[in-house]
């Protein structure tokens, strides 16, 4: 589960005139929607992975949650063009990043509490902005750049409590590890989403993610003869329960949170992203028994407001742009 808050930048090109309106306060609730639907589908994985291996956790979530993508496709009426691609390769990168971004936050959220593997994840929308610097040439200035090292500072005040022991083998610094890796491969995996949104239609991106994910996740089945504790399980009617809940939900939060970017502009739903922190305290106090630390709280406070910087400055920036774009075209009149 990555948390991301430019996450619309790179959802895909715009839909077609027509399949938009200006909604925000449905956009917002469609948004808010999908932030507890995926709190469900990390409370379920929390508890599964006591007893299913992360391989296991992943294949379910994107086998179940391929049926909802599927249809939410068909509806569309786009279940044939969404198989057509020119860029199979571009999709297979695509799904090998996505995929793990997955296992490394599935990773975190399992090792550690719930408030802390999600501000972690919070770090996705900065090391976004730094990739696009580098790998696709985009333009950032001093201010997206001051609020990127502000927003890494929070990081690492965040990762401190786990870092901080001195054990790189102990359960907390793992997770500590796969939460920064998981943060990092799914900024990375915005910037393939990106590049193939030059060429290639959301439907195809999406439909291609989820198969190509389930097929691949398929490979983590052979190293539970290699590595102790990874072996797959047959669940009890319970945690197969769960695993089912867990591609659901999965499916279905990403369709919510497409569906809410036709109703309002990105730069108006993008921030409700953070809401997540709250979801994270609030179910890891019920159901886990989990208080965050102190750090946990700061940090989380200082990489949010760097990250709803960073998206001020996208939408001041866009705008700038529409408005150079006016001045420089050719009077009609």
């Amino acid at each position: 589960m990555a948390f991301t808050s430019l996450k619309s930048r790179f959802a895909g090109p715009a839909a077609p005139a027509g399949m938009t309106r200006q909604a925000p306060l449905l956009g917002i609730s469609l948004k808010l929607a999908s932030t507890l639907t995926f709190f469900v589908m990390a409370t379920a994985l929390k508890i599964a992975a006591e007893t299913v291996p992360i391989g296991q956790l992943v294949f379910a979530r994107n086998f179940f949650g391929l049926f909802p993508v599927l249809l939410m496709v068909a509806l569309r009426g786009e279940l044939g063009l969404a198989f057509k691609t020119r860029n199979p390769k571009g999709h297979l990168t695509r799904a090998t990043v996505g995929l793990s971004a997955m296992v490394c936050s599935f990773t975190a959220l399992y090792l550690l509490p719930l408030p802390d593997a999600t501000a972690i994840g919070f770090a996705t929308p900065l090391i976004v902005v730094v990739l696009a610097f580098f790998l696709l040439g985009e333009q950032v200035r001093i201010y997206r750049w001051s609020a990127v090292g502000v927003g890494f500072l929070g990081i690492l005040v965040v990762l401190s409590p786990h870092l901080g022991e001195g054990q790189l083998d102990s359960t907390a610094t793992l997770g500590a590890l796969a939460g920064a890796l998981g943060a990092g491969f799914a900024a990375l995996a915005m910037i393939t989403v990106r590049k193939l949104c030059e060429t290639e239609r959301t439907s195809t991106i999406v439909t291609w993610f989820a198969g190509a994910s389930t097929v691949l996740s398929l490979l983590t089945l052979p190293l539970g003869y290699v590595l102790p504790g990874h072996t797959w399980v047959v669940p009890d009617l319970s945690t197969a329960g769960l695993l089912v809940l867990i591609g659901l939900a999965g499916g279905v939060g990403q369709i919510l949170l497409t569906q809410s970017y036709r109703f309002a502009d990105a730069s108006t739903i993008a921030p409700f992203d953070y809401v997540n922190m709250l979801w994270a305290i609030l179910v890891g106090w019920l159901v886990f028994s989990e208080i965050p630390v102190p750090e946990v709280v700061i940090g989380a406070l200082i990489v949010i407001a760097a990250g709803v910087f960073v998206i001020y400055r996208e939408h001041r920036l866009g705008l700038d742009r529409t408005k150079a774009r006016r001045a420089s075209s050719p009077s009609k009149s």
